[in-house]
């Protein structure tokens, strides 16, 4: 891996390449800590404490490199993009109109990114809004965020001035990872998000040495199994990232003219993990809602001895579903891992059945050796990916529920975020491969010429 760096930073072009996304990731950085207007720099202490024991808080800041803590124009990094993107997948098979576009090529695609890019600025400003609502909340009774208060109704303009600096910075994090996909190694918008979480990394290394100075031996004991848990998951994760079933496929002779098309062998490769890290996103935000609603009835958070029926339910339904209290809890894990087992079949499903893969080899004379062409081989498929999503659907699940494990086990009190692990570990491997393919390109450029 590093050879294939060394080798890439002596090319010029792909030094060039390198330099600009390093640039463009040093720019997103820059811009985590950019405050937004209005805010009291007397709150930001009292809120980065409310966010230490809050789990949820404490991922979604990872995720957006610290900004989330610094309450900056870029607290929600990209993630209004990324579920528009999810949701207009989930659109398309539905929407007539956009499965038109789907088939349209190129042009297709580049108006359904226009749809993503419309479709992110109602989503970035629903989110800022709740986002910044529930923080200030967080600081309790007699605390404010801002210096006028965050009130849409009473105080539109202050209000709406933090909202749309909120989105003017999340569709600035947008261009930039266009930036990077267009003129930088690839993966733009997954590499901003790459960029946020390791800068949290040093953070959270800084705490797990801090718990073990004042933990004494057992501590220490509990970070080496906690390292060793996550270089094994590390492990795990690019096994399940790089496994995958290749079916044969066999390319029937066609003769046109005096030539002689097709007759050669290829395969079609099925990832096992082929929804990535979108059901745990799924998973996340649908089991931690019955504990936000329910937190509007019970804002104490325990239930007094004298409390109503409803309040105590209310209570006992935060206490049960909210990453803070009921993490560790084994009603919240097992409901965490049947979600994202759920979802990593329904996920795969929506994106398998968008690719249309035996109508694409019934087209080019393509074949499975063994299976009938049409009907015989769309069933076929389905079979094998069920059978392998089953084994990824597993490994999702279990890295979903590891955090929880992990601190029962070792007794460090830090989250081994999955979905981290996973976007780390995805983006890394996948920036290598397309590196070692550029170098692969110039290499076979060479060899022509001699």
């Amino acid at each position: 891996m590093l050879e294939s760096v060394v080798n890439a930073l002596r090319l010029p072009d792909l030094r060039q390449r390198i330099l600009f996304t390093l640039a463009m990731l040093l720019l997103f950085r820059l811009i985590a800590h950019i405050p937004v207007p209005n805010i009291d720099p007397t709150a930001l202490e009292s809120l980065r404490l409310a966010l230490q024991g809050n789990q949820l808080a404490q991922l979604l800041n990872i995720f957006a490199g610290g900004a989330l803590q610094n309450l900056s124009v870029a607290a929600m990094g990209v993630y209004p993009y990324i579920t528009a993107q999810i949701i207009l997948q989930l659109l398309v098979p539905l929407i007539p109109a956009l499965e038109e576009l789907r088939k349209e090529g190129e042009q297709g695609r580049m108006r359904l990114n226009r749809i993503t890019f419309y479709l992110t600025i109602p989503m970035a400003l629903l989110q800022a809004y709740g986002q910044t609502l529930t923080l200030e909340r967080s600081l309790g009774t007699g605390q404010a965020l801002f210096q006028t208060p965050f009130d849409i109704v009473n105080n539109f303009f202050p209000t709406f001035t933090i909202l749309m600096s909120m989105l003017a910075g999340t569709m600035l994090l947008v261009w930039l990872g266009e930036q990077i996909q267009e003129r930088g190694i690839g993966n733009g918008v997954s590499m901003i998000i790459f960029a946020g979480i390791v800068a949290g990394l040093p953070g959270l290394i800084i705490q797990a040495f801090t718990t073990v100075e004042l933990g004494g031996l057992e501590q220490a004991i509990g970070l080496i199994a906690f390292l060793i848990i996550a270089l094994g998951t590390i492990i795990g994760i690019v096994l399940m990232h790089e496994g995958q079933r290749r079916i044969p496929v066999q390319y029937a002779k066609r003769v046109r003219g005096n030539r002689v098309y097709g007759g050669q062998s290829s395969h079609i490769p099925l990832k096992v993990n082929m929804a990535g890290m979108i059901p745990l996103i799924f998973a996340q935000s649908i089991i931690i809602f019955p504990g936000t609603i329910a937190s509007y009835g019970c804002p104490e958070q325990v239930a007094p001895p004298n409390a109503s029926v409803l309040k105590q339910i209310a209570c006992f339904t935060y206490q049960t579903f909210s990453p803070q209290y009921g993490g560790g809890t084994l009603v919240y894990s097992i409901a965490l891992f049947v979600l994202v087992y759920f979802f990593t079949y329904f996920y795969t499903k929506v994106i398998f059945d968008q690719q249309n893969i035996p109508e694409t080899l019934q087209r080019n004379g393509g074949f499975i050796p063994g299976i009938r062409p049409g009907k015989r081989t769309e069933e076929y498929l389905d079979q094998v990916v069920s059978r392998i999503t089953r084994i990824g659907a597993l490994f999702l699940g279990t890295v979903a529920i590891l955090p929880f494990i992990t601190q029962q086990l070792t007794g460090v009190p830090i989250g081994l975020g999955a979905t981290a692990l996973l976007i780390v570990v995805g983006v890394a491997v996948d920036t290598m491969r397309q590196l070692e393919a550029q170098l692969v390109m110039r290499n076979y450029e060479g060899f022509i010429n001699r």
